[in-house]
């Protein structure tokens, strides 16, 4: 059988039954930090936005908007809820993506499965269809591509499997859907954000709006160009699919308290380290030198005014973790962001590139066990003492460190207190650790309905 026979018929043939059970576990807490993710993001103006527009833009009754008393189509509420699952920069990330796939996926799937009526198992299995092809296909993306491109560029193809698997496509016509995706993908140009950040992000939103409409174009006979996937020189990341599941050891969940950049996590818990550690006033430092990859000192230490250029930073969440312990919705939200505290430490974080951390970083991401996503933190006071943090590590680790479900519960609290009252919480926690047992997804939809 070839590439093209073996992915098309894995993303049409995929149901719960046939998945092990390792990845049944994999994909429900996915699922979980996902919904999380999604939940939490509601507070961001970008959410707003996006929200208000899908339900102006893809009206109908098909699908909910998380937490707005709003409906959509499954386009509109997929759209929507993508953009807020991305909104405070808390989603998974992918380790053959290089970027997050789970803010695309799960949104994509969440919409589908309840237009189409369908299950837990249905759709946690189509979540799984998204994530494989998400780690594949990312992972050729960026390999064919001089300019590094945000997660809803290859996420558009993964959420375009998830369709073809939730709406019944046949094996051509998934294919076809794929190719539509990669054809219409958005040039999302992710350093160009990085350097201004804004509300654009990772184009989540797109990746999942551009995915469901390309199923749906492949549905009536529309056909698109050969997917990237069936590309000779792609074939040994791609033919395993279906036997190797990427998802197990390739998804990384940020760590609560980290809802930033995650080239900035180590900083901060260097930072962090530093101060605790010596027992060090912050009103007695003078600097706060980071050593970091080029990524990390691109994001750079500009005061921010926005949410975007709060979490696309250096310097504020290092604050934010030296003032508050953590990064989260009351660091990075709009109303703190005039703190004068917390504006004051910022003031005071310089950035040094590495060549030393460069090189870590280069062979972290070619898989290299030598490799690193550290950086160092020294913290100079105005007497002029200097204490380091030597090499620190944070951010993406791949295979993740064990997470289980009481540390998933516990992140998923902390994110969505400020948005669900416990009871609620404890109601869709119980649901989402048993989805597959939920005959119809709109037991979980209705209770985030508004």
């Amino acid at each position: 059988m070839g590439i093209r026979d073996s992915v098309a018929d894995f993303i049409v043939q995929t149901r719960w039954g046939t998945l092990p059970e390792v990845v049944q576990d994999q994909v429900r807490r996915c699922v979980v930090d996902n919904l999380a993710a999604a939940l939490a993001g509601t507070m961001t103006r970008m959410s707003d936005i996006a929200s208000d527009y899908a339900a102006e833009t893809w009206p109908g009754d098909e699908a909910t908007i998380l937490l707005r008393g709003q409906r959509a189509s499954a386009v509109g509420a997929a759209f929507a809820n993508a953009w807020a699952a991305n909104g405070l920069d808390i989603d998974d990330g992918l380790r053959y993506a290089y970027g997050h796939g789970g803010a695309q996926i799960v949104p994509t799937a969440l919409a589908l499965a309840e237009s189409q009526n369908l299950g837990g198992k249905r759709m946690m299995a189509a979540v799984v269809v998204g994530y494989e092809v998400a780690h594949r296909v990312g992972r050729c993306w960026h390999d064919s591509r001089e300019v590094y491109q945000a997660c809803g560029s290859w996420g558009s193809v993964a959420c375009a499997a998830v369709a073809a698997n939730l709406l019944g496509l046949k094996a051509e016509q998934a294919w076809e859907a794929l190719g539509i995706a990669e054809y219409h993908a958005p040039n999302a140009p992710m350093m160009r954000d990085v350097d201004h950040p804004a509300m654009v992000k990772h184009a989540t939103g797109w990746g999942a709006m551009t995915g469901i409409v390309s199923a749906g174009l492949a549905s009536q006979g529309f056909t698109g160009i050969p997917s990237i996937l069936a590309q000779e020189r792609y074939g040994r990341w791609v033919r395993d699919i279906g036997d190797n599941y990427l998802m197990v050891g390739g998804v990384a969940w940020k760590q609560k308290g980290y809802a930033c950049c995650s080239w900035a996590h180590a900083a901060a818990k260097g930072a962090r380290s530093v101060v605790e550690g010596h027992h060090i006033s912050t009103d007695d430092i003078e600097v706060i030198r980071v050593e970091g990859f080029h990524e990390t000192v691109r994001l750079g230490s500009e005061l921010p005014t926005t949410t975007e250029e709060a979490q696309f930073n250096v310097a504020w969440p290092v604050a934010a973790m030296l003032m508050d312990g953590e990064i989260g919705p009351a660091q990075t939200l709009e109303p703190r962001l005039s703190d004068p505290r917390l504006r004051a430490i910022a003031k005071k974080v310089e950035l040094v590139e590495s060549e030393e951390l460069n090189e870590l970083c280069r062979l972290y991401e070619q898989g290299d066990p030598r490799g690193r996503f550290a950086s160092k933190v020294t913290v100079v006071l105005a007497d002029g003492r200097t204490f380091d943090s030597g090499l620190v590590e944070e951010g993406s680790r791949f295979p993740n460190p064990a997470w289980d479900r009481e540390r998933i519960d516990e992140k998923f609290r902390w994110l969505t207190r400020p948005v669900l009252d416990e009871e609620r919480i404890d109601r869709l926690l119980d649901i989402a650790w048993h989805f597959e047992d939920v005959s119809n997804v709109r037991r979980l939809t209705d209770v985030l309905s508004g």
